[in-house]
Order: structure tokens, then C-alpha cells, then sequence
């Protein structure tokens, strides 16, 4: 079992293992910009300042996480990124509507989130153990079939999709990581997932899959723009879609708190769950006026505190100032990109898999001799996989209903916190 370091690093090496956060979640920050602004056939000086300034913002939103106080921050070492499942909501109204209706839906949604944290940090009490370990155990689960996609190329349409060169990769990335993780020592073992991606790129480097294009376009400098778009306008419909996907966002954060307090052995209270939703909700109003995105807490970040074994703010701090310095320093920032996929795929299978494992230990401290947690988490379990893999078995819903069942991790939250409920009772409430 790996050992808890509780000392600070010295600043020289918390600021390597701030790049290598940095860099676990930097393609999933860089992809959200990406999707929306070729759905809107943004242009190349448009894409660039939509992804410079998400990459600022991001450290920005992490920075609110981190500095906690009486408004906001829940103080813990998190990194925020874009909401992925915002995507497809916001490609809609951009279509339907205009880009002001989008951005104008996202300060509406951050505003809900900002005055509603209070209220919802009370749900903390419908997480026990048995819910918060099937929860993060559906997590981890959910996510490991991206990595592998990722390892793959990416784009399963692809002809070359699953490439041998590919495949080897990736795998190459993940033995390397595992390795280091196993026989290195000191801080090399803590930075295993950062020697991955850097070997792991070379090796791609070496085979041709790496392309210098995208630094040698990107500007040197960009500055952020308050309604770089234009104004903000307000559509009720559009409002209404993007506080649905906030909630589901929520939901994500609040197993993702858990499974960050699980790592560091904290009880996480509803103070921290109202503070960190509080800076959730103050990163999307900044997301709409700068013209970016609704954030959320990322969960791959989790598994690498402990895959790293350092769970100090410290190196989070760094994290997100690099990733403000790079959403100003475009070229610099678009070195990151040439991070092959199946090379971030590799890493991302090791540190995924870190958070599944992470729930199964809190399973294993389950009393399974009642049945009725073996029933609740079978179920969550099933019905939060099942989701994952055969979104669209909801698709003769309304589209609003979607939106919250088409997320596996939603799914499994509702199901097993319903479940029980409904087997317990108030007998089944966290206590603590």
C-alpha cells in the first residue's frame, strides 16, 4: 500500500508534480473549447482565444477551490476544469439561439450554483459509506473506457484507430508509470505519472505522431476579454438547460469531494461541500463574462494524489498558476497539446483505475452480511455502468430528463442514495 506523505515538497518539486496535474487534465480542459468552437465554426483567432482563455480560467476556478474562506473554496488540493457534459447542451443553444444566449445561460447557471451550495450541501447526510463507495467505485469504472479509447487514437471512426503504434503507446506509458511507481524511489515515484507522458511522448516522437504544428501557429501572448463575443442575452429555455446541467455537475463534484476526502482521510463536511459548490458556481459567472465554460472539479486529479502519494495544496497552487501563465502565453500553453492521445490515454487507464480502486476499499469496510447494502450496490453499480455504456437507452424521454439520466455517475448517485432510503430508512442517513 502506498504511503501518505504529509509534508510539504520544497518549491522546486512542487512545482514539477503542479505540471504533471497540469498535465493529467489538460486535454479534457483543452476539449470542451475545442468541440464548441468547431460546432460554432469559430475561426483560427476565435479558437485560439477560446482556448487561452479556458486554460486561464481553469486556473482561476482552482485557485477559488484553494483559497478558502467564510464565501467560498472548499481548501482541499482540487483542480477544476471544463464540464464536459456541458457540450453538447451549449453546442445546441449556440445553434438555436446566438453565442450571447449562450454565455448569458452559463451566468444564470453559475448564479444558481453560487446561492443554491447552502441548501445543497445538506444532501451530505444521504451519503454514507455504502452510498459514497459505490459512488466513487462508479466513478473510477466509468472513466477507465475513455483511457482506453484514448489508447486506441481516440476517434473510434478513425481507420487507424486501435494502430499497433497506438496500442503500444500507450501501453508503453502505462508500464512505464507502473514501474516507477512500484521501484522508484523518493520523489521520482511521486512524479511517475510525468516521466510517463514525457517517455511515453519521445517513444511517439521516435514513431511520427508527433506534430509541432500547433505551437507554431498559437500567438505568443493573448489577454483576457470580458464579452470577447459580445454581450450576454438571456433566454429563459436556455437558462432552464444550463441549471440542469449544473446540477448534474454538482452531483459529479460531490462524489468527487468524497473521493478526495477518502485519499486524504477527511471527513468532508457540509461547510466544505457549500464552499466548494460556492466556488463551482463563482468560476461559471466568470466562465460566462470571459466567454468560456461551466467548471467542475476534475476527478482524474484525485487519483493522482494518490497514485503520487503527495496530497498537499502545495503543488495544486502551482497547477494553477502554470495553467494561468499558459492561458496567456498561447504558444507556450500549446506545447502540452502535442501530448499524443494514446500517451495521455495510458496515463489516464493507471489514474482512473486509481479512483475505482479508491471506492472498492470503501466497499470492503461495508458490512455485506446485510443484504441490503449487497443489493444497493449491485444496483447502483449496474445502473451507473449500464448508463455509461448505452447513454441513449433514454432517448425517448424528454430532453430535459436526459440530461440527468443520460450520466451514469448521476444515475448511480440517485439510485443508490434512493435505495437507501427506501431499505433503511433514516437508519440509513449519515450520522456523522
Amino acid at each position: 500500500m502506498m504511503t501518505t506523505k504529509t509534508t510539504n515538497p520544497n518549491q522546486a518539486k512542487a512545482a514539477i508534480l503542479g505540471l504533471q496535474h497540469l498535465l493529467a487534465m489538460y486535454s479534457g480542459a483543452v476539449a470542451v473549447p475545442l468541440l464548441i468552437g468547431s460546432a460554432l465554426n469559430f475561426n483560427a483567432q476565435e479558437m485560439t482565444y477560446l482556448v487561452s482563455i479556458d486554460i486561464f480560467m481553469c486556473g482561476l476556478a482552482t485557485l477559488f477551490q484553494l483559497l478558502r474562506n467564510r464565501y467560498f473554496g472548499i481548501g482541499l488540493p482540487v483542480v477544476l476544469g471544463c464540464a464536459i457534459q456541458a457540450v453538447e447542451p451549449l453546442k445546441m443553444i449556440g445553434k438555436q439561439f446566438s453565442i450571447g444566449t449562450m454565455y448569458g445561460a452559463i451566468i444564470v447557471a453559475g448564479i444558481f450554483v453560487f446561492l443554491i451550495g447552502g441548501q445543497f450541501s445538506k444532501i451530505k447526510r444521504l451519503f454514507p459509506p455504502v452510498v459514497t463507495g459505490t459512488l466513487i467505485t462508479v466513478i473510477g469504472l466509468t472513466l477507465i473506457p475513455i483511457s482506453l479509447q484514448n489508447i486506441g487514437g481516440g476517434d473510434v471512426t478513425a481507420k487507424n484507430f486501435g494502430a499497433l503504434q497506438n496500442i503500444g503507446v500507450g501501453f508503453f506509458t502505462v508500464v512505464v508509470i507502473l514501474i516507477l511507481s512500484v521501484w522508484g524511489k523518493g520523489f521520482i515515484k511521486s512524479i511517475a505519472v510525468l516521466i510517463g507522458l514525457i517517455l511515453g511522448s519521445l517513444l511517439a516522437a521516435c514513431l511520427g505522431m508527433v506534430s509541432l504544428a500547433p505551437v507554431s501557429q498559437a500567438a505568443w501572448f493573448h489577454v483576457p476579454q470580458p464579452f470577447y463575443f459580445g454581450m450576454p442575452q438571456f433566454e429563459w429555455s436556455s437558462s432552464l438547460t444550463m441549471i440542469i446541467i449544473a446540477l448534474v455537475s454538482m452531483v459529479e463534484s460531490t462524489g468527487v469531494f468524497f473521493a478526495l476526502g477518502s485519499v486524504l482521510k477527511k471527513d468532508v463536511t457540509a461547510t466544505d461541500l457549500k464552499l466548494g459548490y460556492r466556488a463551482e458556481g463563482l468560476a461559471v459567472i466568470l466562465g460566462g463574462i470571459f466567454n468560456t465554460f461551466p467548471y467542475t472539479t476534475f476527478s482524474q486529479n484525485v487519483g493522482l494524489l494518490e497514485l503520487s502519494g503527495i496530497k498537499t495544496k502545495r503543488p495544486i497552487y502551482w497547477s494553477a498558476g502554470l495553467l494561468m501563465l499558459l492561458g496567456l502565453l498561447p504558444k507556450i500553453g500549446a506545447l502540452a497539446t502535442i501530448i499524443p492521445t494514446p500517451v495521455l490515454g495510458g496515463a489516464m487507464l493507471v489514474m482512473f483505475s486509481m479512483i475505482g480502486v479508491q471506492g472498492i476499499r470503501m466497499l470492503a469496510q461495508i458490512d455485506f452480511s446485510d443484504e441490503r447494502n449487497i443489493l444497493i450496490v449491485a444496483t447502483a453499480l449496474g445502473l451507473g455502468l449500464g448508463v455509461s455504456s448505452y447513454p441513449t437507452i433514454f432517448q425517448f424521454l424528454p430532453k430535459t430528463v436526459q440530461l440527468f439520466l443520460g450520466n451514469g455517475i448521476v444515475v448511480a448517485s440517485i439510485s443508490s442514495v434512493a435505495l437507501n432510503l427506501i431499505f433503511k430508512g433514516k437508519d440509513g442517513l449519515d450520522q456523522a
